[in-house]
């Protein structure tokens, strides 16, 4: 069981450090655009997205796709380099 737990990216990563990474990386407008939430487009901030992907799994999950998409594309491309 915790071979499965040290294979997963999410593990030990807490929503609010998913969501300033993903800032960090692509801003608040790209990320509105690929995921089409308010609290993305209307005033972002990272505590109105965290109190927004807590109540709604769907966007949780959104997220969390886009997060572990990013962190296998980093570490693919710096693989190459």
């Amino acid at each position: 069981m915790s071979e499965q737990q040290t294979n997963d990216p999410l593990h030990g990563v807490t929503l609010e450090q998913i969501v300033n990474y993903l800032v960090d990386c692509y801003g608040w407008e790209k990320l509105g655009k690929w995921i089409n939430i308010r609290c993305f487009n209307s005033n972002p901030t990272v505590n109105s997205s965290l109190k927004f992907l807590r109540k709604t799994p769907w966007a949780r999950t959104k997220v969390e796709n886009l997060y572990v998409a990013t962190l296998k594309s980093k570490l693919k491309s710096g693989r190459q380099a």
